[in-house]
């Protein structure tokens, strides 16, 4: 691993415990999060299959 890729890997594994926290500031409970996670998972694949289908 290259020393840009290792430090591009840092950043984001920074980025993403920053927003984590400030997920959890908002005090969503599980129920909420996993609802919410499936419907932009769906979302994505949705948009995903769409592009692959008419491309």
């Amino acid at each position: 691993m290259s020393e840009g890729a290792l430090v591009s890997l840092v950043a984001m594994i920074g980025w993403l415990v920053l927003m984590v926290f400030g997920y959890r500031s908002y005090r969503v409970d599980g129920r909420k999060t996993l609802s919410m996670v499936m419907i932009w998972l769906g979302i994505f694949i949705f948009v995903i299959l769409a592009f692959t289908w008419f491309s």
